[in-house]
């Protein structure tokens, strides 16, 4: 039992990893993006695509990891940390949901300013960021809040 928790822990910190690192990479890309034409602008894109579904896919991992470090381990489901990883997490599942993909697609309309979208997905990523961090920190220091 100890050596497959431990592998479930391995893999929770592994998915983890691959949900908030590639966010990091997109960052420096924004401006790329924004004086990227024609033909340069759709690898660009891509990119972004694969990350965002890169980090969705890793999420599913590493909620079914986490609910199974919870009915392995030695907390419940009103533990205040595991409480507040849930709502950040509740959270931004509708923020992905609806942040990356219509700010993506509006890129390919001729009539669409890159400025405005670029800035607004600069600001995407660092909101998503922060809400991954967050939940972050609640996993790693798991603060006695009440």
């Amino acid at each position: 039992m100890d050596l497959v928790y431990r592998f479930i822990i391995y893999l929770h910190v592994l998915s983890v990893v691959a949900s908030i690192g590639p966010f990091f990479i997109l960052l420096p890309m924004i401006k790329k993006l924004k004086a990227a034409s024609g033909e340069e602008l759709n690898p660009y894109l891509d990119t972004f695509r694969f990350t965002v579904r890169l980090s969705k896919h890793a999420g599913h991992v590493l909620v079914g990891s986490g609910v199974l470090l919870v009915l392995m381990g030695p907390w419940t489901w009103g533990t205040p940390w595991i409480l507040m990883t849930l709502f950040i997490m509740f959270c931004s599942l509708f923020f992905l949901a609806r942040a990356f993909s219509p700010t993506l697609k509006r890129f390919n309309d001729p009539g669409e300013e890159r400025e405005p979208l670029t800035a607004k997905l600069k600001r995407t990523i660092w909101t998503y960021l922060i809400l991954l961090l967050a939940m972050l920190w609640f996993m790693v220091v798991k603060p006695s809040l009440w």
